[in-house]
């Protein structure tokens, strides 16, 4: 790594370190929060992530797993209209009853790029969760440079989203993908000719993201610079990252905590990993300017070809590409770029 992207990412944790310690008072017991882009909202630096929620065996095992993270301080639930079928959102549905849905700020995402899909995905969703008002929904796999100009469209996805936030039934809007940043500064670049501020957007931030195709340096600051909300994934390569047996997973998710993100999105399929995620978060600290260095040098060697970043480098990860239909008339296998 250069001595400018060292600078940039030493840069970024500056404003990470600043951003976490002016809101740890808000903590409950010993968790920490963080404000959600210019939303005023205050969310947890750790997010409970919905997929493997869903695949879990025993359903009964994943509401325990959201309640006891909810019960821990963890406020910010992930999930999608098409993780499992459909699993995800129901158990999360089953887990908010009993007063737990008021300790949770709930976000999922959907596929739809023309506005019929879209709508009826966004209601398919708010009856998933068993809720009136989902808080946070974001356009899902924006991965293809074609995306933006899809969901901007007249009668385009943002008109279904727009029309239910108006309705009461979202409350913020965002945005995400892992393929490739240019994908991400086109949304951007789009909203900005339509005079539309997203509230979030969220990415693949890590110690491997850092060398490939980075959306840590690309996309960050383009978050920052338009006050909107970052949400980071995939801290572990889910889990391919791991499998480099470079880091550790404290390792992995300190690092992207010690980035501008406001929440860092953890999937949690057993109580021992979330214990995992609950201890990372509670024991976070800016990285100093040696452990930044450190980590960002023995991951280096193996991340210059993106081969455990497979989110980015192949369709591993891309299940709008193996299910065109999720995403509504027009779109099918051929819009997609080769992997």
């Amino acid at each position: 790594m250069n001595r400018r992207d060292f600078l940039t990412l030493t840069a970024l944790a500056a404003l990470a370190s600043k951003f976490s310690l002016s809101s740890a008072a808000e903590g409950k017991g010993n968790m920490q929060y963080r404000s959600l882009g210019s939303t005023g909202e205050k969310v947890s630096i750790v997010g409970l992530g919905g997929y493997h929620l869903g695949m879990q065996s025993d359903e009964k095992e994943s509401i325990a797993i959201i309640r006891k993270a909810l019960d821990s301080g963890v406020n910010f639930l992930d999930n999608c209209w098409d993780y499992n079928g459909g699993v995800s959102e129901v158990r999360m549905g089953k887990a908010l009853r009993d007063g737990y849905r008021a300790k949770a700020f709930l976000m999922t995402k959907i596929d739809g790029r023309d506005g019929k899909t879209a709508a009826q995905q966004i209601d398919q969703s708010l009856k998933r969760l068993q809720t009136d008002r989902i808080d946070l929904m974001q356009f899902h796999e924006i991965i293809r440079l074609g995306d933006p100009d899809r969901v901007f469209a007249p009668k385009g996805a943002l008109e279904a989203v727009q029309a239910a936030k108006k309705a009461g039934k979202i409350r913020y809007i965002g945005f995400t993908g892992h393929k490739n940043p240019e994908v991400h500064l086109k949304m951007f670049a789009t909203a900005k000719a339509h005079n539309f501020h997203f509230d979030t957007v969220q990415m693949p931030l890590n110690v491997m993201d850092a060398h490939y195709e980075s959306f840590g340096k690309k996309v960050v600051p383009v978050a920052m610079e338009n006050k909107t909300g970052i949400l980071g994934m995939k801290s572990m390569g889910d889990p391919f990252i791991l499998k480099s047996k470079a880091v550790t997973p404290m390792e992995c998710l300190h690092y992207a905590m010690n980035l501008p993100t406001s929440v860092v999105i953890t999937g949690c399929d057993s109580m021992q990993i979330l214990d995992q995620a609950i201890q990372a978060a509670q024991t976070f600290r800016p990285l100093d300017k040696k452990e930044l260095a450190a980590l960002l040098a023995k991951t280096e060697p193996l991340a210059r070809k993106g081969e455990f970043e497979l989110y980015k480098t192949s369709h591993h990860f891309d299940g709008t590409y193996q299910h065109p239909e999720w995403l509504g008339p027009g779109v099918n296998k051929e819009t997609f770029p080769a992997a």
